[in-house]
């Protein structure tokens, strides 16, 4: 039971101050990072909608990190709708900007601005976007810029890697339902089902340094690539079996120190926490290991990170815009952490 005494102390302390007004160093340090100049918060509804309510910036001059949305989905092999993704994600405003297990603001601790979205000469031809991706990312990376993408389908992060991993092969953490490593079908060899495969043969991912982390469902057939080349897959019973410290451990010693990227599709979640996506496989990771997964990634040497296939027409209560958002959110604190920096 209060006494008396501590409640006149409280009353003393607490009464008629303002919410920046802050005793413990660590949050004073992290609200010191949110207060505005005029003292007053800026609401979270209104203005131009960025991811995380970030400046919106015409290039990525001068930045440490760029947000990018990535508005295709042509490389779809079941329902259409990621092209909507990124406006999805980034009329979430229930995420951040405090992060609980890094105690800081991850975006005052780096120079970062929501560059817009890729422009594409058509929204018709797959091949012409792809190639258009990679040119926008290349010169993201000859500015020594780190992308925070958020798609379209998974197609859009083979050209992303092409970019990052034309001096030297990257690694990979890889998040999904599906390891994405098919050959061609149906005529093509760009769609969502292959970009790593791709990235593999073109020389700029290193198998042996990637770990693909919830696979399962019926597609399980395709995936003879991730094998034969080396990456480290973990189906989805392994990952239940063995848990999110031991995995998380596993990945770290997949990756090592050298280079990585994070790809995240939200189809890896169980479509009870991620209905709003084009190809759900049920009996998928939780929000809370997911995320709990990619804080253990915290130090990690993370060059650049997305998170893809939200077809937000499939997402009525928006729950999957929502963990999207909160998935580029805990990307945006690995990239603050990373030794990259």
């Amino acid at each position: 039971m209060t006494t008396r005494d501590k409640l006149e102390a409280l009353r003393s302390r607490y009464t008629d101050v303002g919410a920046f007004s802050i005793d413990d160093p660590v949050l004073k340090a992290a609200a010191a990072d949110l207060a505005s100049g005029d003292g007053r918060r800026t609401p979270p509804y209104a203005g131009i909608a960025t991811f995380l309510g970030l400046p919106a910036a015409p290039d990525a001059a001068g930045l440490d990190v760029a947000v990018i949305g990535v508005p295709t989905d042509l490389g779809v092999t079941n329902r259409p709708g990621a092209r909507f993704g990124p406006r999805a994600v980034r009329n979430v405003e229930r995420i951040g900007p405090y992060h609980p297990t890094q105690k800081n603001v991850p975006k005052a601790r780096l120079k970062c601005a929501d560059v817009g979205d890729v422009p594409f000469r058509s929204r018709y031809s797959l091949e012409q976007t792809i190639e258009d991706i990679e040119s926008f990312y290349v010169a993201l990376a000859e500015q020594r810029v780190r992308p925070l993408s958020v798609g379209g389908d998974h197609s859009i992060s083979y050209p992303i890697l092409k970019a990052l991993g034309r001096e030297r092969p990257v690694g990979l953490v890889h998040i999904d339902a599906h390891c994405d490593t098919m050959g061609s079908f149906d005529g093509s060899k760009f769609h969502h089902g292959g970009p790593f495969r791709l990235a593999v043969l073109d020389g700029v991912l290193d198998p042996e340094r990637t770990i693909q982390i919830g696979i399962r469902g019926a597609a399980n057939v395709f995936w003879e690539f991730s094998y034969a080349s080396g990456m480290t897959v973990i189906e989805i019973e392994e990952f239940a079996a063995l848990g999110v410290d031991a995995i998380a451990e596993r990945a770290r010693r997949v990756v090592g120190d050298g280079p990585v990227y994070v790809s995240v599709d939200v189809d890896g979640f169980d479509p009870a926490f991620a209905p709003g996506t084009g190809t759900p496989e049920v009996g998928g990771l939780t929000s809370r290991e997911g995320l709990s997964l990619l804080r253990a990634l915290t130090g990690l040497n993370i060059i650049g990170a997305d998170v893809v296939e939200v077809a937000p027409q499939y997402d009525p209560t928006t729950n999957t815009a929502q963990l999207a958002a909160q998935v580029l959110f805990e990307e945006l604190a690995l990239l603050a952490a990373s030794p990259a920096r």
